[in-house]
């Protein structure tokens, strides 16, 4: 009886040991499934950061928007009268060039769409000039060697500018639809000719914002929002699933009283004259 009752108790020390095992483990399997989590969300990131790069722009005349001819005395030709892009002049003396863009004082350039520059030409010098284009590039501001896009190049037919006087040219441009939005350098030169001989100055050498057209609503805010939707779903989901794991294990846990038990009168009654009950009394005699 007392090989019994002594596996009996050795059983339920197993159990408790096992139970106490049990919820020693939970925080690291716990763990370990947050860090799955955060594994997978960072390998979705990877496989969608592809979809939020934009193309560098490329300096081809299909990406170009063609300039719009006007009617005016100073003749506007367009782009197509001649290439000044490989020239490189030097400015000729008493010229001074200056530069504004109308009615857009912040310098704000939407990707894709036409823009306005205005550039004033005052010659002080003793002959008169004549302005034969007006060109411009697009550069990265931290690195102005580094070219993003040349813009149009604009012919002029009569663009005549007497000594003692001063003359105002536009310039229409776009940038390509393509340019990721952010700040960059703006380039603008205007190339004319004195006495049969070519200069050219730097009317403007800037900074310009560049905005994404179509607003608010782009493909990357759209692509962006959903993305974090997504996650948040996921990880509502995670928690959920973690919340229903752990109270099925918790319930499914056997409870262990551990302490002093009070003895039934029908059990003493049976154990009578055994050596459990023997060695009961002598335990009570020994606290006495």
């Amino acid at each position: 009886m007392m090989t019994n009752i002594e596996n009996i108790l050795k059983g339920l020390r197993v159990e408790i040991s096992h139970v106490e095992i049990w919820y020693q483990l939970q925080p690291y399997t716990t763990m370990a499934s947050i860090h799955k989590f955060w594994l997978f969300s960072l390998a979705l990131l990877l496989l969608a950061s592809p979809l939020l790069q934009v193309a560098r722009c490329q300096s081809d005349s299909d990406d170009v928007v063609e300039t719009t001819e006007e009617s005016s005395d100073i003749g506007i030709v367009g782009d197509d009268a001649q290439d000044f892009g490989d020239g490189t002049f030097s400015s000729a003396p008493g010229i001074d060039t200056i530069s504004v863009f109308p009615k857009n004082s912040a310098r704000l350039i939407t990707a894709g769409e036409e823009s306005e520059l205005l550039v004033g030409v005052k010659n002080d010098g003793d002959s008169s000039l004549n302005v034969i284009a007006i060109k411009a590039s697009i550069h990265l501001p931290f690195d102005h060697h580094l070219l993003v896009q040349n813009l149009t190049a604009q012919g002029f037919n009569n663009g005549s500018v007497p000594a003692s006087s001063q003359a105002t040219f536009p310039y229409l441009f776009a940038v390509s639809k393509f340019l990721q939005p952010g700040n960059f350098d703006l380039v603008g030169t205007i190339i004319y000719e004195i006495d049969d001989h070519p200069f050219q100055s730097t009317f403007f050498n800037g900074t310009v914002e560049v905005a994404e057209a179509g607003g608010f609503l782009s493909m990357e805010s759209v692509f962006l929002v959903t993305l974090g939707a997504a996650l948040l779903v996921l990880l509502g989901l995670w928690i959920h699933g973690q919340i229903q794991h752990l109270s099925k294990k918790t319930k499914r846990a056997p409870k262990v009283e551990v302490g002093t038990r009070s003895t039934d009168a029908s059990t003493d009654e049976w154990l009578q004259g055994t050596a459990y009950t023997q060695s009961l009394s002598s335990k009570s005699k020994k606290k006495k």
